[in-house]
């Protein structure tokens, strides 16, 4: 019987999927603890989102964050951490020093292993950042990014297994030194048989030493069937993950696979009575963290978008927290538009992002009325070769409403002529604001931009969801409708209890009923309602919000002359600020809303006369 390995992503993938990144160290080091003492000896730890999130919204450091993990396993147990190619671990493609020291960093800070993907599958974006990880002598394990298409596209090579082994043989001809190979599907929409022929392939194509990790999320109901066709097909590693953040969004739970196994030629390498103590712990430390309904949830929608389990629940907590969460549904129905002219790129962080960014615009602000900056850059060439043409429309309104002409050259090379990216840029940053240039500090800086230098003064709010928090804001908003239901229908009451306005079919009927009898005495046609309006503070023409999200920026003072196009606000929502320009000349007269403000479609922010 063929015993097949695995990582335990809870830490970091899990986390990701099911709180948004956002746990505190000290609440999950004792369950670390635990899992080492049960038998688990490969953990993924950090990267990908919980870098940024630990200094966005935990108040803690990613580097401590490492260190505290190393020093709970010892010095024995494989550490790994998750990087974007040339993106590290943010959403913005950096310059080569940096990404340089991205790998010398995590070296220092306990890390073993390096998972590294490009989202694009563009090979030039995984040599630099794998030779950097090789030469500070942490393993490489450079991926073949997977992704399921949605039915129903005109497509017949990206995403197919010799689309996969085609880049895999790209890889082997570039030289790039690598320890591993993983195939990863972050959305978990790659059908079982993609995945079986893939790794099939790729034995082949591989020296038969190579080790092979398979790597998918449970959110459209797949990991199981995935994770057993990619054992058969040879790999000998798989990702799996503990409850509570196991299944639905985050990967198959590890008791799960293993109860698969029984019966088989293979089976986990666990002590499956440990496994379920280390999960009953694990269970309690997290009960204090609010997890959204969505996290859990087996997603029969996403095979159509797709969307990966680690964004699903980050998105939708930025959603709720812009109160535009009724619009989820049709995001993820757009998405597939987007996905198919944007050049069938990978739905992993940061393209998924991209992604989402761009069908959030087109569901508020109207199809392809705003090329978002991100998306717009991606299908202009400025992260990368996308694995197919995008569609030429879209390169055209992209470049017209960015600036910015298409290219096809390395963006290594665009971005170490970038004056604002570096090493010394950042160290600037960092003596400006009185903060110490430590490596540590300018790799901060460099990744996680304003956010990351208010960590480092120490004014970094606390963004994490505890579930009393979440019950007890829900508890306020039902006893504000339940007043305000009372307060109504006593004043209903009081005026004309026999009254009513019905809507039949669309239609608003007036109906009098005779106190006391339930006969309708009474029906005429109601007249039309006058929509609710906001109160004007000023005179003039209002400058109204295009889509709901938080004020990030006033750019202009009651009494600015502006310029009919001028930006004058800038509205953030889904990692992505957008600003508002002003819809006419003339003279600021008053500002409605503030920084930090949370606004809805067609609020208005201004007035200019």
């Amino acid at each position: 019987m063929k015993k097949i390995k695995f990582m335990d992503v809870s830490f970091r993938d899990g986390f990701q999927s099911c709180y948004g990144a956002r746990v505190k160290t000290d609440d999950f080091l004792p369950v670390l603890q635990a899992a080492v003492d049960a038998g688990t000896d490969n953990f993924e730890i950090g990267g990908g989102a919980r870098f940024q999130s630990l200094y966005f919204y935990c108040q803690e450091d990613a580097f401590d964050m490492m260190d505290a993990a190393r020093k709970v396993v010892g010095p024995d147990i494989n550490l790994q951490t998750l990087s974007r190619g040339a993106n590290v671990v943010g959403l913005v493609s950096q310059s080569r020093d940096i990404i340089d020291l991205h790998a010398k960093m995590f070296k220092k800070h306990g890390i073993t292993t390096i998972r590294n993907f490009d989202a694009l599958m563009d090979v030039r974006n995984l040599a630099y950042s794998g030779q950097c990880i090789h030469n500070a002598g942490v393993k490489h394990q450079v991926v073949i990014a997977l992704m399921g298409l949605p039915p129903g596209l005109n497509e017949k090579y990206c995403h197919t297994p010799q689309f996969y082994l085609d880049r895999l043989k790209e890889i082997l001809d570039a030289g790039i030194p690598f320890d591993s190979v993983a195939f990863k599907d972050a959305s978990g929409t790659t059908t079982p048989r993609i995945v079986f022929d893939a790794i099939k392939g790729a034995r082949k194509i591989l020296p038969p030493e190579t080790i092979i990790q398979f790597h998918t999320h449970d959110t459209a109901g797949m990991g199981v069937a995935c994770n057993f066709a990619a054992i058969e097909a040879g790999a000998d590693i798989i990702d799996l993950s503990m409850a509570p953040v196991s299944g639905g969004t985050a990967e198959v739970d590890l008791l799960t696979m293993w109860h698969r196994l029984r019966g088989t030629d293979y089976t986990l390498d666990i002590d499956h009575e440990k496994i379920i103590e280390v999960e009953a712990m694990f269970i309690d430390q997290m009960e204090k963290y609010y997890m959204p309904p969505e996290a859990k949830e087996v997603n029969p929608l996403i095979p159509f978008s797709p969307m990966p389990g680690g964004a699903l629940t980050a998105n939708t907590q930025m959603m709720r927290d812009n109160n535009s969460l009724h619009l989820f549904p049709e995001v993820i129905r757009n998405m597939r538009e987007v996905v198919a002219k944007g050049g069938f790129g990978s739905s992993v962080t940061p393209v998924s992002q991209f992604y989402f960014q761009q069908a959030f615009a087109n569901t508020v602000q109207g199809k392809w009325k705003k090329i978002t900056e991100s998306y717009g850059k991606m299908v202009l060439g400025y992260f990368g070769k996308t694995p197919a043409v995008p569609d030429p429309e879209i390169v055209k309104l992209a470049s017209e409403q960015l600036a910015l002409e298409p290219t096809t050259e390395d963006v290594h090379d665009i971005n170490d002529r970038n004056p604002e990216l570096g090493v010394e840029y950042n160290k600037k940053i960092l003596e400006k604001e009185g903060l110490p240039a430590t490596d540590e500090n300018i790799f901060i800086s460099a990744t996680c931009g304003a956010k990351g230098i208010a960590f480092l003064k120490g004014d970094a709010p606390l963004g994490i969801r505890y579930k009393k928090d979440v019950e007890a804001a829900a508890s306020a908003k039902q006893e504000t409708k339940a007043s305000t239901k009372t307060e109504s229908s006593a004043s209903k009451s009081s005026s004309s209890p026999g009254n009513y306005t019905v809507t039949v079919d669309g239609k608003a009927y007036n109906v009098t009923v005779a106190e006391g009898s339930g006969a309708v005495q009474a029906v005429t046609p109601a007249a039309a309602a006058t929509p609710a309006s906001k109160e004007p503070t000023g005179e003039g023409v209002p400058v109204e919000a295009a889509m709901p999200g938080n004020v990030v920026a006033i750019e202009v003072e009651v009494g600015d002359n502006v310029n009919e196009g001028d930006d004058v606000l800038v509205i953030e929502a889904m990692k992505m600020e957008s600003p508002v320009k002003a819809p006419k000349s003339g003279t600021v007269i008053s500002i409605d809303v503030s920084p930090g403000d949370t606004v809805a479609t067609g609020d208005t922010l201004m007035f200019i006369a």
